[in-house]
């Protein structure tokens, strides 16, 4: 059976063409540094945001936490915004693994302010923890795929440059923000020392995530990945689908874009439905169905025996993700579903 499936952008799959170079991968033991699909990369992610040197990771959580564990020293606070996915999705592991605690901080459509990101910095006291890292998100997931502007990023990075205080950048879906912005995606790298990058979401690969940074971070980073289980072997079969998804499916996010703004359109004429499809810039919808009666796990009970496919929630608000399973033709069949749930 043929399901809509708009959960996330994770559920995509490898293409035919992925699956093909997987098949053919050259590879190595990548512990030993031999694996020449991963080496290549590597290589090409690091070239392509700007950055001296990258790390794969199995997933962008561990990126993040690899990330975090490296720029930081247990009993230090890292600044982050308040909805981030750091703070919000990765099971409390800032403080878990790397044994730092948030101060966390309201953005503005997940944007932080920087002057109140100066504001929250510690002055040295022996009572207070060190501030070791600023973290920003692009896209900001919680916020409905906002795309955090080139300005903004620049002010954050600025204060951290003023009081030496490294900002690392959880840009699993930076290429969305790229297209958004219809800019080289090292204009938004250069605004941060680290990035994650997610390969498996709109990417469509099946498995991983990348690190960038300068040599000597990823070089440590190297070391706290493999602490947290993330040493691999001959992992150039997941690379070689990697490669694929930085060369080519970077360049088709535009249609999800598109995509998303069309059903969303559709979604606001629809009587008990909430959303505002002006706010909607990349792949994700933010939408509130209180209106119609319903908890966001009524729509998706609904929904589910339509063949279609959502998250549910206690309150009203769900989240509509398209991705390159999601096509053109799908948005009436979505739409027709919810005004028939609507009418009831």
């Amino acid at each position: 059976m043929k399901f809509i499936d708009l959960r996330s952008d994770t559920v995509t799959k490898p293409t035919e063409k992925m699956r093909e170079a997987m098949y053919k991968a050259e590879v190595g033991d990548d512990v030993y540094r031999d694996d020449p699909t991963m080496l290549e990369l590597e290589y090409k992610a690091a070239k392509k945001l700007g950055k001296e040197a990258a790390l794969f990771v199995p997933s962008g959580t561990m990126g993040n936490q690899v990330a975090v564990l490296t720029h930081t020293q247990r009993g230090d606070e890292i600044i982050l915004e308040e909805d981030s996915h750091i703070f919000t999705n990765e099971v409390g592991g800032i403080a878990v693994l790397a044994g730092v605690q948030a101060r966390s901080l309201k953005g503005e459509s997940g944007a932080l302010n920087a002057e109140e990101v100066e504001n929250a910095i510690r002055d040295y006291n022996i009572h207070y923890p060190r501030t070791s890292l600023i973290c920003m998100e692009n896209t900001h997931n919680k916020a409905g795929g906002i795309v955090i502007s080139l300005k903004k990023m620049q002010a954050i990075y600025e204060v951290g440059e003023k009081y030496g205080i490294p900002i690392h950048l959880d840009g699993a879906r930076i290429f969305n923000a790229s297209t958004y912005l219809n800019i080289d995606v090292k204009e938004l790298s250069q605004y941060a020392d680290s990035i994650n990058i997610c390969l498996s979401k709109g990417l469509c690969a099946p498995i991983g995530s990348i690190l960038v940074g300068s040599k000597e971070f990823i070089e440590k980073a190297r070391k706290n990945r493999k602490l947290l289980g993330g040493g691999m072997r001959q992992v150039g079969i997941l690379a070689a689908a990697g490669i694929i998804a930085l060369d080519e499916m970077t360049l088709r996010l535009q249609e999800d874009h598109d995509n998303a703004k069309i059903l969303a359109q559709g979604l606001a004429m629809i009587p008990g439905v909430k959303i505002n499809a002006d706010d909607i810039q990349t792949n994700i919808i933010m939408l509130d169905v209180t209106g119609m009666g319903l908890n966001g796990n009524q729509l998706a009970e609904a929904l589910k025996e339509n063949n279609i496919l959502i998250n549910g929630s206690k309150n009203g608000e769900v989240r509509f993700v398209t991705h390159a399973f999601f096509k053109k033709e799908d948005i009436e069949v979505v739409l027709s579903a919810i005004k028939k749930i609507a009418i009831k």
